[in-house]
Parts: C-alpha cells; sequence; structure tokens
C-alpha cells in the first residue's frame, strides 16, 4: 500500500471534525465563561456603569443583593487560587512521577544499525528523539513539554513484527511533531484550575482521544492494518489476561474505536461529556456570573440618598421590596447604615 493510501470514510472524518471543533468551542467557552464573571469588572472601569444609580430592580434591592453576593464572589477567587495551586501539584506530581520512572530504568538511544534505529528513520522519526528502555511498564509513550522524547520498551522487538514497530514510532513520532505532550500538558493545567468545572475535565480527555486518532492516522498512513494488528498485540500484557496499561489501552472504548476504525468502519467518536457534567457546568456558570453581575452595583455611601425602608435589616429580609417604593418613608438603607 502507498504511503498516503489511508484515508478515513469523509463520513467518519466529518463527524470527527466536528467532534473537534466542539471541543476547541467547549473549552475556550468555559474558559470565557468562568473567568469573566470573576475578574472582568475589576479590569473594566465601566463596569459599574450598568446598575449605578439604581437602587432596585423592580422589587429586587440591589444593595441588599449585592452583599448576598459578594461572599459568593470571593469564593470564586478563592477557588481560582486554590486551583491553580492544585495545578500546580498536579505538574509537579506528574513530573516527579516520570522522573522516579525513567530513573529506575536504563534508557539507552538506538544504535545505528538496530531495528529500532532503522525503523525510527522509516517512520519519520528523528533517532536522536528515541530511547529505548529496560523494564519499562509500558509499551511506548511520548513526554518532554519543549523537547519530547519517544521512549520504548525494549522488549517491543520480540513483541511487535518490524513493520509493526515501525507503525508505533510513526504513531509516537506524530505525539512529538505535534508537541501533543506540551498541548495535553496545558489544558491538564486548565482543568484543575478550573477544578469546579468537571465538564472542562472531560473536554480534556476528549482531546486527549482525539491525539490519539490523529497519531493513529499519521502512523497508518503506509498500511493502517498493520497498525491495528500493532495496537492489538500491544493491548494484551506479556502476562496472560492482563490489559497493559499504556495510553490507549485502559480506556476500552477507545481501544476500540481505534482498531475499528484503522480496518475501515465508521465508528463514531464518544465525547467524556455527560449532561449531567453539562447540567453542573450551567449552574455553577449561572451563580458565577449571577454574583459577578450584583457585585458591580456599586454600594452607596451611609450619607447617600434614602431609597427605601424596611423592617429587617438583614441582606436577606432586605432583599425584596414588597411595597410600592414611591410611598415608604424616606429612610437611609439598612445596609448603607453599616457599610
Amino acid at each position: 500500500m502507498s504511503p498516503m493510501a489511508f484515508r478515513a470514510p469523509a463520513e467518519l472524518l466529518a463527524r470527527e471534525q466536528a467532534h473537534r471543533r466542539m471541543i476547541l468551542v467547549g473549552v475556550g467557552g468555559l474558559i470565557a465563561l468562568s473567568m469573566s464573571p470573576v475578574f472582568g469588572h475589576h479590569l473594566s472601569a465601566s463596569a459599574e456603569l450598568f446598575l449605578e444609580g439604581k437602587d432596585h430592580l423592580w422589587r429586587l434591592c440591589l444593595i441588599a443583593a449585592h452583599q448576598l453576593a459578594a461572599p459568593i464572589h470571593l469564593l470564586f477567587h478563592g477557588l481560582i487560587i486554590v486551583g491553580l495551586l492544585y495545578a500546580a501539584y498536579d505538574r509537579l506530581v506528574a513530573w516527579s512521577r516520570m522522573r522516579r520512572v525513567l530513573g529506575r530504568v536504563p534508557a539507552t538511544r538506538p544504535l545505528p544499525n538496530d531495528p529500532y534505529s532503522q525503523a525510527a528513520g522509516l517512520a519519520g522519526l528523528n533517532p536522536e528523539w528515541l530511547r529505548v528502555v529496560d523494564g519499562l511498564p509500558v509499551p511506548a509513550f511520548t513526554a518532554g513539554l519543549l523537547r519530547p522524547r519517544v521512549y520504548v520498551a525494549r522488549s517491543l522487538v520480540q513483541r511487535l513484527s518490524f513493520d509493526e514497530l515501525t507503525a508505533v514510532l510513526a504513531h509516537e513520532a506524530s505525539h512529538a511533531l505535534r508537541r501533543d505532550p506540551l498541548r495535553l500538558s496545558l489544558l491538564r493545567i486548565l482543568s484543575c484550575a478550573l477544578f469546579w468545572l468537571p465538564a472542562l475535565r472531560r473536554l480534556a480527555a476528549d482531546a486527549a482521544d482525539e491525539a490519539e486518532i490523529r497519531a493513529d492516522d499519521h502512523a497508518a498512513r503506509r498500511d493502517p492494518l498493520i497498525l491495528a494488528s500493532a495496537i492489538l498485540a500491544l493491548g494484551q500484557d506479556p502476562e496472560p489476561g492482563r490489559v497493559s496499561p499504556g495510553a490507549g489501552f485502559q480506556q476500552p472504548d477507545l481501544f476500540e474505536r481505534r482498531v475499528r476504525r484503522l480496518a475501515g468502519e465508521v465508528v463514531s467518536p464518544k465525547s467524556h461529556v455527560n449532561r449531567k457534567s453539562i447540567a453542573g457546568a450551567v449552574g455553577i456558570l449561572l451563580v458565577a456570573w449571577t454574583a459577578g453581575v450584583l457585585v458591580t452595583h456599586p454600594l452607596p455611601s451611609a450619607a447617600s440618598r434614602a431609597h427605601c425602608e424596611h423592617h429587617n435589616g438583614s441582606p436577606l429580609g432586605h432583599l425584596f421590596c414588597l411595597g410600592l417604593i414611591e410611598a415608604v418613608q424616606p429612610q437611609d438603607c439598612p445596609h448603607t447604615r453599616s457599610a
């Protein structure tokens, strides 16, 4: 089969492109919608003009609403700070784990004429980027943010044919050339920083799945069935009955999707995002936006004009004006006296 012979069915490609656009729009939208109400009014001096001079919106007391929303708004500031600390901790743990795994096993560059070096040349992978590791717990993976490196288990030459080894290295070469470790790490940082939006973490998982599919397409240009055969071979651990812990093998749905689409079947991509995560994101964003909008209302000083009279001095009891605002006798709002 010629190097450019592999083409996924047009219907499948259209579905996958739509799925990838959804991921991109979803990630960007969630980031914008979650950060704007928290920081937007701090960055724009005109944000307060919308509610300036208005003490009531129908029967809603905006001053009381501001005071009730302020702690919620402050909570989201705190959540972002906690999220950034969590993201830093998560990346530190991942980096330490990687260092610990690679530090326990010897890794060497392939010799000029060994099967790994020859397969790397055919796969379009710079041999300088390749590391062969004794006792690697996964068959192959790509790591490194600024300088990606491909790590493969030395046992692959016994488990795979030369053509299958070439296909696996071509798959990893795609990850390295596209800098997938950097892109996916940035997505992981964002999903940890906004941990209170589980839908973002699920979108990041979708993006990781699509990175595997794109790498498969790159590696399958020579012969998709060879890559499918390699995936099936690596899907089983050398010990019978155990599933390999490598990327793409821990998720049965992704494993099946990769093999079936390489065989020419139309397999629609499945999203990790579900109705529950969408509903949760909508609810959280509504709370964040409501609190963000309400705190843009400037609290009046104690000397400002009176606007209504209430018998309950707490913000919750002061939230709704049940009588006609124009008919009540002027008196300073209870909240302005405590401001």
